[in-house]
């Protein structure tokens, strides 16, 4: 298919998506870009967040690592089900008690302010680098595929995604991406399904002689044997649970859609529901994955990683299925940018701009404004960083990176939820930076360390484990919890009238 044609039906998927946020925006006041007016359908939400939890790494890395590791991804999805137990049980309703616009407002009730700023920071440290490095990808594809071929350069490319982005997240925020998340993720799926069933039909199998094809070639095994070694079972599984609690329930761009739903029973249920249709959806990513290997021993393709599926999309299926790849590849790519985008401006001017204690209505809607514009000019300066580093596998990069920035959050709200210690609001930021540090050192050392045995996505456990403990050191015999604190809950004090944020945290009186 002609570029130019490829070109014609991006710019109409673009027109389709600002029709949505067009739609959803129209009476749109500042609470529903925060939280969606706080009345969102679970069952909306549910399917909306599989392609955030997604995106486009998965629809490209979780297949192309399918070579070297087999359906051995599998054993961390497994993990995640523990993981978002943990969350429908314990986190959603510690968010829907406090009454919440951004998760971290939770950690001024339990240590203070500064405390709300550090997990804000982190957040937006971990949210950024990983948000980025999934549009990487996907830019990177698309420019090759449909713009570089009408000769224009990559920046170009980046920036026109973002600006599309911007637009239609501008306003609408939460309340928008509710509904366009729904839409892209029929999109993905879709296209997913259709190129497995393309790449049946090129391989001339059966989906049930496709699975004893893929068990005879080695390429559908799922669990690591070698205790030594970063692939083992076990620690996957635990890794796995621990990803989703930080990932999921610890991330404002996940949790922001979940405490947009009407009730908490809505909300487990939308996590529960995402918990399931997450194996399914893998799994499938993993026999896609299986299915583009046994294509390339087929064809004797030296394509390997995050190359081998657009190769073969490319150069061996027909023209309509590059429509579809593409169509799908945005698809996945944007829930999880849109998604990012909106969070990361949420959490800047609830969490360490205080905007709820600024001005008027008119005015807090200009900080806003100008925080999204200022985080769309960020992602297109790091987008050009990855474009250096051209790293081809970006899932495992990714979870690298989560390992660091996301440790402190596990170990802060592990340390609040299980212990009434009272610890020093001063210290939690140093803690939060001392650990990943300690982290940098056992890693970068671990060789010496430990010998034979391999530290993988564990990191991100020991990394928790390092903050609860320096909080533990660090604190002293108390009786202080997550309940509402009037001292401390100045940052998540929110009006309840049009011009305000979110819905007025309650606070008790001191007895």
């Amino acid at each position: 298919m002609s570029p130019a044609l490829l070109f014609g039906f991006v710019a109409a998927y673009f027109g389709a998506l600002l029709g949505v946020a067009w739609w959803t925006s129209r009476r749109a006041v500042e609470a529903d870009f925060f939280v969606g007016g706080r009345s969102s359908h679970w069952a909306l939400v549910a399917f909306g967040m599989v392609g955030t939890s997604l995106s486009g790494v998965t629809f490209i890395s979780v297949p192309g690592a399918v070579g070297a590791s087999g359906f051995g991804y599998l054993q961390i999805v497994i993990g995640h089900l523990l993981g978002y137990a943990v969350i429908a049980g314990v986190l959603l309703p510690l968010y829907y008690r406090l009454q919440l616009s951004s998760i971290y407002q939770s950690l001024a009730t339990r240590f203070g302010p500064r405390s709300q700023r550090t997990g804000a920071g982190f957040f937006i440290a971990s949210r950024t680098l990983g948000a980025t490095a999934r549009l990487y990808l996907v830019v990177r594809i698309l420019h090759d595929m449909v713009i570089a071929p009408l000769g224009l350069p990559f920046w170009l490319t980046a920036a026109v995604i973002l600006l599309m982005i911007l637009l239609y997240t501008v306003e609408g925020g939460v309340k928008t991406i509710v509904w366009t998340d729904t839409l892209q993720t029929a999109g993905m799926l879709a296209g997913l399904l259709l190129c497995v069933a393309m790449l049946l039909a090129a391989l001339d199998l059966t989906p049930v002689a496709a699975i004893a094809r893929l068990a005879e070639t080695g390429l559908s095994r799922v669990w690591g044997q070698d205790p030594m070694a970063s692939g083992f079972w076990a620690k996957q599984l635990l890794a796995g649970a621990f990803i989703a609690i930080a990932m999921t329930g610890l991330d404002q761009e996940m949790m922001q859609k979940n405490i947009s739903v009407r009730t908490l029973r809505g909300a487990q249920q939308n996590m529960l529901a995402l918990a399931l249709i997450m194996q399914v959806v893998v799994l499938l990513f993993l026999l896609l994955g299986g299915l583009l290997q046994l294509f390339a021993l087929q064809h004797g393709l030296a394509e390997r990683g995050d190359a081998l599926f657009p190769a073969v999309v490319t150069g061996y299926l027909p023209a309509a299925v590059q429509l579809v790849f593409v169509l799908a590849l945005i698809s996945a790519l944007f829930p999880s940018a849109d998604g990012a985008l909106t969070a990361l401006t949420a959490s800047t001017c609830i969490d360490l701009l205080d905007l709820q204690q600024r001005g008027d209505a008119r005015s807090r809607k200009r900080i806003r404004r100008a925080v999204h514009l200022g985080f769309a000019a960020l992602f297109m300066a790091l987008v050009l960083v990855f474009r250096w580093i051209d790293d081809r596998s970006m899932i495992g990069l990714i979870l690298k990176i989560a390992g660091y920035t996301y440790g402190p959050l596990l170990g802060l709200f592990a340390f609040g939820l299980m212990t009434r210690r009272a610890a020093s609001d001063a210290a939690v930021p140093w803690i939060a930076l001392a650990a990943p540090l300690l982290c940098g050192l056992v890693d970068f050392n671990q060789r010496a360390l430990f010998g034979r045995y391999e530290i993988g996505l564990e990191l991100l456990l020991l990394n928790g484990a390092i903050t609860f403990a320096l909080l533990w050191l660090a604190s002293r015999p108390g009786d202080q919890g997550f309940a509402p604190n009037p001292g401390s809950m100045r940052t998540s004090a929110v009006a309840r009238n049009e011009g305000s944020v979110a819905t007025q945290t309650q606070t008790k009186k001191p007895r």
